[in-house]
C-alpha cells in the first residue's frame, strides 16, 4: 500500500479534514513510533527518526493508499523539553482526541524491555475514558531473548488488565502482521458503519 506524508500539524487548524478513518499511534518519547511508521509503510524515510527523545513535536499524518491516515503524536513524558512545549503538545494532542470523529484505533507502544510506566497507564486510562479501541504493542522486541519476549509480553499484558499485546520490531518486522491486520479490521469496520 503506498504510503505519503500528508501534513505536521502545530496547531489544530493545521489538521486535514476529517475524509478517511484515522489510525493513532501513541506512546512514550523514543518508544518508536517514527521507526515502526517506516517499517509500516515499507519505507526508510517516510517519518524522520532519531535517537534522541522528544523529537516529533508535531502531529503528522501519513495518507495510506486512499483508505486511512496514520497519524503520529507527539511523545509524552521527555523530561528535557521546555515545560511551555511540553504543555503546548499536550494542549494540542487532548483536541485531537476530543474534536477528531474519524479516529478508529489508537495504537499504544510501549517498550518491551520494560513494565509500562506510570504515564503508559495514565494513557490507557485516558483512552478508556474516551472509548478509544486500543491496541498495545509492545516494540524494540528484537533487543529481548525468546526467554525474555514471553516474560515480558506476559508482564505487559498483566499491567494492562489481561489485554492481548503484539510484541513487534521495526528493525525485523516482527509484529508488523498482526498490527495491519487489526488496523484494516477496524478500518473496514469504520467504513460499513458510514
Amino acid at each position: 500500500m503506498q504510503a505519503e506524508f500528508v501534513a505536521s500539524a502545530f496547531t489544530e487548524c493545521e489538521f486535514p479534514r476529517e475524509t478517511h478513518p484515522e489510525v493513532v499511534l501513541a506512546g512514550r518519547s523514543n518508544v518508536g513510533k517514527s521507526s515502526l511508521i517506516n517499517r509500516l509503510a515499507g519505507s526508510k524515510c517516510l517519518a524522520r527518526t532519531s535517537s534522541t527523545p522528544g523529537k516529533t513535536r508535531s502531529i503528522n499524518f501519513y495518507r495510506f493508499g486512499r483508505d486511512f491516515y496514520l497519524v503520529d503524536l507527539p511523545g509524552f513524558g521527555y523530561a528535557r523539553a521546555e515545560k511551555g512545549a511540553t504543555v503546548g503538545w499536550k494542549r494540542l494532542v487532548e483536541k485531537y482526541f476530543r474534536d477528531r470523529q474519524s479516529v478508529v484505533l489508537v495504537v499504544h507502544l510501549v517498550d518491551a524491555r520494560i513494565p509500562p510506566t506510570r504515564l503508559d497507564m495514565e494513557l490507557t486510562e485516558w483512552m478508556k475514558f474516551l472509548e478509544m479501541p486500543q491496541l498495545v504493542v509492545a516494540t524494540k522486541a528484537d533487543k529481548l531473548s525468546g526467554n525474555e519476549k514471553v516474560v515480558q509480553q506476559r508482564v505487559i499484558s498483566s499491567a494492562f488488565g489481561g489485554k492481548p499485546v503484539i510484541l513487534a520490531s521495526a528493525v525485523t518486522g516482527i509484529g508488523c502482521r498482526e498490527i495491519w491486520k487489526r488496523v484494516i479490521e477496524c478500518v473496514e469496520a469504520s467504513m460499513t458503519r458510514e
